[in-house]
């Protein structure tokens, strides 16, 4: 007697060929899954790669493209006071003389002897020229600029000098990475350029307020503020022009061009700052003391400044420290 069930049970052959069958449907799907995750990340990485490209091209292109600068209001890489006005002169503030600085006289014989003390702005005659090469991250030139700012503010206001600043960078590397002397250098270039009334103003306010050695400096944005604060025109652009940093190229080649040759001098290279030039000659004197330092503008300026009317052989000129002139009868 047959057994029908008995076809129905599959031989052992069909079981394995069954088995081979779903191993394989197993590992093709893995093979897809792997695919899958292969391929996402392949692109996943191609386009961080692609993104990191495209971001390196837009930074390199942005900076080679970008055109060098020039500030406007500048000749020979200086810029001329054109108005003193802003500039608060604390005549009890360190190191700056109170006193006035007494005017150039002359006697004759017989008429009684005359104390001169150099004075520019009370002599009437003759326009000195004074250029002060300045890095704003320098001591010197704070000791400079807080001794002298009430004379020279005086001698600018009565026409009897022209005053221009240079800003350079020989201090770059001494701000902790800041590069402080190029960023402060370039704000007042933009401000020369945007707002140039209020230069001087802005540079005393640089100069007076200089950080100390060893500090980061102003920010970009500490130096917009105080432009604007100084009384710059046009907030916006000017602002706009600091934290931009649009003339730090212009000061680096500014500062090389000064280390190689000073315009209109017999050979002078900037060796240093503050570098002061009067009438074209360097200024070798202490940087505080604001008598010294008006004596050597009288003693440079023009002959013109030291002839008087009716030149007679007893005419002499006494140039001494007292803050007035005072006269003796014989």
């Amino acid at each position: 007697m047959s057994n029908d069930e008995s076809s129905n049970v599959p031989e052992p052959n069909d079981r394995r060929s069954a088995v081979r069958e779903k191993a394989q449907l197993v590992h093709a799907r893995q093979r897809r899954a792997r695919a899958i995750r292969t391929t996402a990340l392949t692109v996943g990485a191609v386009a961080v790669v692609a993104i990191v490209a495209t971001g390196v091209t837009m930074a390199v292109t942005s900076q080679t493209s970008r055109p060098d600068m020039s500030p406007a209001n500048v000749v020979d890489d200086g810029f001329a006071v054109t108005s003193v006005n802003g500039v608060a002169v604390d005549t009890g503030a360190q190191n700056v003389d109170a006193t006035p600085t007494p005017t150039p006289t002359k006697s004759a014989k017989g008429a009684g002897s005359a104390t001169a003390t150099p004075d520019p702005a009370a002599t009437g005659t003759g326009v000195v020229d004074i250029r002060v090469y300045v890095d704003y991250y320098a001591p010197g030139a704070k000791q400079f600029q807080v001794a002298n700012v009430q004379q020279l503010t005086r001698w600018v206001d009565q026409d009897a000098a022209t005053l221009s600043y240079y800003p350079v960078a020989m201090l770059s590397a001494k701000s902790n990475g800041t590069k402080y002397s190029q960023r402060a250098a370039s704000a007042s270039a933009c401000v020369a350029t945007h707002s140039p009334d209020s230069f001087f103003a802005f540079n005393n306010a640089l100069l007076s307020k200089q950080p100390e050695q060893g500090d980061d400096g102003f920010t970009d944005v500490e130096l917009a503020d105080l432009a604007i604060a100084s009384g710059a025109d046009d907030p916006k652009t000017v602002r706009a022009c600091i934290e931009d940093e649009n003339y730090v190229t212009w000061v680096k080649d500014a500062t090389e061009r000064a280390l190689v040759n000073i315009p209109d001098t017999d050979g002078v290279a900037l060796t240093g700052t503050p570098m002061i030039l009067v009438n074209g000659h360097p200024y070798a004197g202490a940087l505080d003391d604001p008598k010294e330092f008006a004596q050597f503008v009288l003693t440079n300026s023009s002959d013109a400044y030291y002839h008087p009317v009716e030149p007679t052989p007893t005419a002499t000129l006494d140039v001494s420290s007292s803050p007035s002139p005072s006269t003796t009868g014989k």
